[in-house]
């Protein structure tokens, strides 16, 4: 199974190429865009691994041109940018999951197996959730085919969940890849939010393990 690493950072590249081998993946890589781009257009391969801050052509605009040209493996973005607006970005282009560096090495070989598992090979920029759908180049939600109206935090938290189903997904991790500034763990914001969520959905959609965090789920 082939997998393309759009990676400028020499180190970093070797150690992921040699994290992704030893786990049985074939690795392309590609240190600059325009390779990358080339790459993902012409090779048959399960999956990428992009770094925005490519060289040449930068990786937003990698991603955009494989969509495009209805490639659609599942794209891994690795970025140093950890503001929101900036993750944004990298899902409205098409990517299908996000990682901040520093991260474990270990976690993105987690995170891309499970997007391989998740999308059998066909990435898609609409996503759904049982009456839940979520056009990402649109930035729309619509529940039961009607829009569903929503405060830009709201909209944040319900498009994190929806990039990650069925997942139990932290209060101090929805809170980072939320909020723009510091996330207070101790505040009671993102509990108010979710609940704001919750009214708008009519459905229990969204569940809370406690003293784990809150899941997206069309299951009990």
């Amino acid at each position: 199974m082939r997998i393309l690493l759009a990676e400028d950072d020499a180190l970093l590249a070797s150690r992921l190429q040699q994290l992704l081998e030893e786990a049985g993946y074939l690795v392309l890589h590609a240190a600059e865009g325009g390779l990358a781009e080339e790459l993902g257009q012409i090779e048959d391969i399960a999956a990428a691994v992009v770094d925005l801050g490519l060289p040449g052509l930068d990786g937003l605009s990698v991603i955009e041109r494989w969509r495009q040209a209805g490639r659609g493996f599942p794209v891994l973005v690795l970025t140093a940018r950890a503001r929101w607006h900036d993750k944004l970005a990298g899902f409205d282009a098409g990517a299908d999951d996000y990682l901040t560096k520093p991260f474990q090495p270990e976690e993105l070989l987690l995170r891309l197996r499970a997007l391989i598992r998740r999308s059998a090979g066909h990435a898609s920029p609409r996503l759904q959730c049982g009456p839940l759908l979520l056009d990402v180049n649109a930035a729309r939600v619509e529940l039961d085919g009607e829009p569903l109206h929503l405060s830009p935090q709201e909209y944040r938290i319900l498009s994190y969940f929806m990039h990650h189903p069925d997942v139990v997904i932290s209060r101090s991790r929805l809170g980072e890849h939320v909020y723009d500034a510091g996330f207070d763990p101790d505040s009671n914001t993102l509990d108010v939010l979710i609940g704001r969520i919750r009214r708008k959905l009519g459905s229990e959609l969204i569940h809370t393990h406690r003293g784990q965090g809150f899941r997206l789920s069309a299951q009990p």
